[in-house]
């Protein structure tokens, strides 16, 4: 896939939120385990927590992630700090991997899914041609972020601010004001504790009242500890750190 021209030449306008109905279709058997063991409840649904760091939703086999921060090494590297240029690539494979696992239907990205309005440029011609071929074979949206507020519009997928899905908010970086049951990113959260005299520290989904913040996504990302001000005054009272394991989810209190 060659992107056509510079980013500067389309014209490109991002659509606020929208309301998508619950769509009329038969039940559909997926491949991941539906015991129990690896759902929980949030906003009257029932969701799945991948370990790979993907939130997956049964009922419309949507796929959610979130801060795939494609081409992280690539902005580093223009900066004059040489990583290996990788990243991309291995995102988007856990991606698939993700994809096929859950059978998706649909992909959401939460934002921050390119480092920055540039990364598409960078992006070798075999990234862009896996990228295109994952997005086309899937209803795909990607959701704006502080890093992406403009995605290429040259890539596919529809390209919103935010999104009401059944009943359910979809933004990038989570609301303080917001009521409704609301899906975010942005912190990148991970839980950090001492294990057998080792620190120990893993990406987790962070689950309130009305907030869930899924983990980074992308194979190059740092995290922030899951009990930060930031994130403690966001979830409230009787939040918990959710960090799924190939056969459960395990659960924490977050202090």
């Amino acid at each position: 896939m060659h992107l056509p021209g510079p980013l500067w030449l389309i014209s490109h306008k991002v659509r606020p939120l929208f309301d998508i109905p619950i769509e009329s279709r038969p039940a559909r058997r997926h491949s991941i385990r539906m015991d129990g063991r690896s759902h929980f409840q949030f906003g009257a649904h029932v969701w799945a927590a991948l370990p790979q760091g993907a939130l997956f939703w049964p009922s419309r086999g949507a796929l959610i992630v979130a801060d795939l921060h494609f081409e992280k090494a690539s902005a580093y590297a223009v900066r004059g700090q040489m990583l290996p240029p990788y990243d991309s690539l291995a995102t988007l494979a856990a991606l698939d991997h993700a994809i096929a696992a859950t059978r998706a239907r649909e992909v959401w990205c939460l934002g921050d899914s390119f480092h920055d309005v540039d990364a598409a440029d960078r992006m070798t011609g075999e990234t862009l041609d896996r990228l295109a071929r994952t997005i086309g074979a899937l209803r795909w949206t990607w959701i704006t972020g502080n890093h992406d507020p403009a995605p290429d519009p040259r890539l596919g997928g529809d390209i919103i601010a935010e999104a009401l899905v059944d009943g359910i908010v979809l933004r990038h970086e989570a609301a303080a004001h917001e009521t409704r049951p609301e899906i975010s990113g942005h912190f990148h959260p991970k839980l950090r504790m001492s294990h057998r005299g080792r620190a120990v520290s893993r990406r987790c989904f962070l689950r309130g009242e009305r907030k869930l913040i899924l983990p980074a996504f992308g194979a190059l990302t740092g995290g922030l500890d899951a009990g930060a001000p930031a994130i403690r005054a966001l979830l409230g009272a009787g939040s918990e750190a959710l960090v799924p394991v190939p056969d459960r989810l395990l659960r924490f209190a977050l202090p």
